[in-house]
């Protein structure tokens, strides 16, 4: 996406959201410029710890999410007896929403980061196995048996055959994959936890009523769905150049 499309939506936004403060003309619907302004005095006060917080796990279940899910899903979509084995489970467990284990996770993982990471790891696993896995498939064996007819080894197929193929499907995944991790973390954050932002907006702020504070969470929330967005459109254009030649 240009930056210049990206500026002028996010003007149209702002616009909308003021012309909705000025009919309302509410407390519990502050203006743009204010929230703004309270987003830069809550900063240092505690918005950017929390923010700091939230990003990390996103980032850390984003990284393991595709170093558990990557292999795997390359594997079942080239071996037919590994699918035949793990594709039932997999057709099982792919369509629950897997919030609905976040008491379970709880339970056996407590209330600090190693259960909001896990249960956004879940997530993003399913959506990275089964985009890599129907990718791989796709893989024509007459391509695999003419670049090992030139001598190419596993190393040598994973780097030009496997790596290229299946990389702009892992991207995919994870972008589609952005707005459902943070939309969990947020409602994983609200509670049993002191530190990140859905702690922030439903904690810090909405239960004292204190609306700029809490919008500025929100957009600060919105910043960070963004920004990891925004981060693996330019992951996939470094990484894959190829993708955009005319």
């Amino acid at each position: 996406m240009r930056r210049g499309d990206l500026l002028a939506a996010t003007v149209v936004l702002v616009l909308v959201w003021q012309a909705a403060a000025w009919l309302v003309s509410a407390s519990i619907l502050p203006g743009p410029l204010r929230v703004a302004a309270t987003m830069v005095r809550e900063i240092p006060e505690g918005l950017g710890r929390h923010f700091l917080a939230s990003a990390a796990r996103v980032a850390a279940s984003m990284a393991i999410a595709v170093v558990l899910a990557a292999p795997l899903g390359l594997a079942l979509g080239q071996s037919k007896r590994l699918h035949r084995l793990l594709s039932p489970a997999i057709y099982v467990l792919y369509p629950i929403p897997k919030i609905v284990f976040l008491p379970l996770i709880l339970l056996f993982l407590g209330i600090g980061d190693t259960s909001k990471v896990f249960i956004i790891t879940l997530i993003l696993f399913f959506q990275v196995l089964v985009v890599v896995r129907d990718e791989a498939a796709t893989l024509r064996p007459e391509l695999l048996h003419s670049v090992r007819s030139l001598g190419a080894g596993r190393r040598a197929l994973f780097r030009f055959v496997y790596l290229p193929a299946t990389l702009p499907a892992v991207l995919t995944a994870l972008r589609l994959s952005v707005g459902t991790a943070v939309a969990v973390l947020f409602f994983a954050e609200s509670f049993a936890t002191e530190a990140g932002l859905g702690y922030y907006i439903m904690v810090e702020t909405w239960t004292r009523l204190a609306y700029a504070e809490m919008y500025a969470g929100v957009v600060a929330m919105s910043l960070l769905g963004l920004g990891f967005y925004l981060l693996i459109d330019q992951l996939e254009k470094r990484l894959c150049p190829y993708l955009y030649l005319d």
